[in-house]
């Protein structure tokens, strides 16, 4: 099946439930058995028995992992309560005292805070490594190096990875590779294709679809899910019943809407760059990007997500100015619903390496559902108030 189809129909079972098409919301903790027998199967092995306790899981939540493995192509799926539990759960499940973590600078940032924080104090050591270093990672691994860590396009800056190249020398080096595939989204980048053993994803953005649920998933490969599985059993990671429900609603029209979400953010980046205050446009499916060459040949599509960078100059005042009377933007974090953002930030806040005169205002643009005409209007009245504030 197409995706757009496997989006639709994977994980219903409409008969199952006395037709009703959507898998309903099961709000169970208290799960009974009709025989001694099956009481005892599953207090043997809870993970093993199908529906044996709310927390390990109810048809509500099987039917969304089975949707997501099948969109990334993986065999199994596990959620989780946040896209940062998700990323916790995955790197626990699979690094132990002692163990090396290679991660990219490019992360997300409570990755980075999680790994050089918690992971430490229990004796992990974590490496930043330069997004763009390639198969040249080879340098970077150690023989206890288990985890290398992917996130493409990166955090902010927006840069595109190498992963085939990383994933040869990972494998190579007896490593998994674990990747935060929440950009593209399954549509987008097939992480099992490339060489990811092990996918995330913040589903609060755009299975969600809505910014109305938290939601974090995990996928893998067959070999690593009696790992997978077990850690997450005992960390106790269980999403609640209607973020679940609103996940699940919201992957039946996934590729509907990343297709505008696409199409409105390269209009949006293609007008940004037009305009004389921006020095640089961060976006990968842009011809001029430096990451051109992989998004093109490796990914299918572009999500609603990037950034633009200011020339120097740019003050405070004026980028209040230019944000305060925005009217189809929001000033917020998150991103991957129906709505437009605009965040500001400073390169410093990703690369915290940057030298002072490089450290430039920039601005994280999410792309949301609305008329692309309206919201180019709306940034081109935003840059008059910036340069008048100027």
């Amino acid at each position: 099946m197409k995706d757009q189809t496997v989006a639709v129909v994977a994980g219903r079972h409409p008969h199952a439930h006395y037709g009703v098409v959507n898998t309903p919301v099961y709000r169970a903790s208290t799960i009974v058995f009709k025989t001694f027998a099956e009481f005892e199967a599953a207090a043997d092995d809870p993970a093993e028995f199908r529906f044996a306790y709310g927390r390990l899981g109810t048809p509500t939540s099987a039917s969304l992992e089975e949707a997501v493995a099948q969109l990334e192509g993986a065999a199994h799926c596990r959620l989780a309560p946040s896209g940062l539990a998700a990323i916790t759960t995955a790197l626990m499940a699979f690094l132990s005292a002692g163990d090396h973590l290679l991660l990219t600078a490019g992360a997300y940032q409570p990755t980075i805070r999680f790994c050089e924080s918690i992971l430490k104090k229990f004796g992990i050591e974590t490496t930043l490594y330069d997004p763009l270093v390639g198969a040249d990672i080879a340098a970077l691994m150690r023989p206890n190096t288990r985890v290398v860590y992917v996130e493409s396009p990166s955090s902010g800056l927006f840069e595109v990875q190498d992963i085939p190249a990383l994933a040869r020398v990972a494998h190579e080096r007896g490593a998994i590779v674990m990747m935060d595939n929440t950009w593209a989204s399954p549509l987008f980048f097939k992480p099992f294709e490339h060489g990811v053993d092990v996918s995330i994803q913040a589903a609060t953005k755009y299975i969600v679809g809505h910014s109305d649920a938290m939601l974090g998933t995990i996928t893998c490969r067959e070999d690593l899910w009696h790992t997978l599985k077990r850690a997450h059993r005992e960390l106790g990671m269980m999403a609640g019943p209607d973020d679940i429900y609103l996940a699940i609603r919201g992957i039946r029209t996934l590729a509907v809407r990343l297709a505008v979400h696409q199409e409105n953010g390269l209009a949006l980046a293609r007008f940004i760059k037009t305009r004389p205050e921006v020095e640089r446009v961060l976006h990968p499916a842009l011809e001029d990007d430096p990451g051109y060459a992989l998004w093109k040949r490796d990914f299918l599509g572009a999500s609603g997500l990037f950034a633009f960078k200011f020339k120097p100059g740019v003050t405070k005042e004026a980028l209040a100015a230019m944000l305060d009377g925005l009217k189809f933007f929001g000033m917020g974090y998150s991103w991957g619903g129906f709505e437009s953002l605009a965040a500001p930030f400073r390169v410093s806040r990703y690369r915290p390496e940057t030298p002072q005169n490089e450290d430039a205002w920039c601005i994280r643009i999410h792309a949301g559902l609305e008329d692309p005409q309206e919201l180019i209007a709306d940034l081109d009245a935003g840059f008059d108030r910036l340069r008048t504030a100027s």
